[in-house]
């Protein structure tokens, strides 16, 4: 016997749900959601500046794909992609994910989201999203394995970033005007800067 969909609008934010029923789960068209530590959350598609710094970040990233295709394998949304965190019944969708390798050989579905986790992960700060993004998704990151979390933050004018280091993070700050080097992406140097003079544009 089969079971309704459920369909998720704005009047669900805060109500409690499991991860299973959420991944069943259809979204109106809209609104963006995630499922905060068993918790829905209804945030709105972003506008500018969120886009803007997204894509300056993004615009960054594929200029090094294009010139080091070996080191990146995609370059996801949050739109395209998820992470499933059954351990804190959390399903996010980053604002960047970078894949350095292929999705794992014959996961498909759901469980592809369980198993294909990116390498870096990236979030920009809005206005509803500061809690989440400095004080759940950090935990939540760390367990499923991904090996850099940065959080760009345009009003504090930095980013912070988590380096993992075993089993915990190691954070760094970045301000604008010095570029920022990563071991994940050999010969690149990222740029804060020209991301927070693309939202001023």
């Amino acid at each position: 016997m089969s079971t309704a969909t459920i369909t998720i609008g704005p009047e669900h934010h805060g109500q409690a749900m499991s991860l299973e029923e959420f991944a069943d789960a259809e979204g109106r068209e809209g609104y963006r959601y995630e499922l905060s530590r068993g918790i829905v959350t209804v945030v709105d598609i972003p506008h500018e500046p969120h886009f803007d710094l997204v894509h300056a970040i993004s615009e960054q990233l594929w200029n090094y794909r294009l010139s080091h295709p070996k080191e990146i394998h995609r370059i996801l949304g949050g739109s395209d992609a998820k992470i499933m965190v059954a351990e804190f019944q959390s399903e996010r969708h980053p604002d960047l994910l970078i894949y350095k390798k292929a999705r794992p050989r014959g996961s498909k579905g759901r469980k592809v989201w369980t198993v294909w986790i990116p390498e870096l992960v990236i979030e920009v700060v809005s206005p509803d999203s500061a809690d989440r993004d400095y004080h759940q998704k950090p935990d939540e990151y760390l367990q499923v394995g991904v090996q850099e979390y940065w959080i760009v933050d345009e009003p504090e004018r930095l980013m912070t970033v988590h380096r993992r280091s075993g089993d915990e993070w190691t954070l760094t700050t970045v301000s604008p005007g010095k570029p920022y080097t990563t071991d994940l992406l050999p010969e690149w140097e990222f740029d804060l800067q020209r991301v927070f003079d693309a939202a001023e544009g």
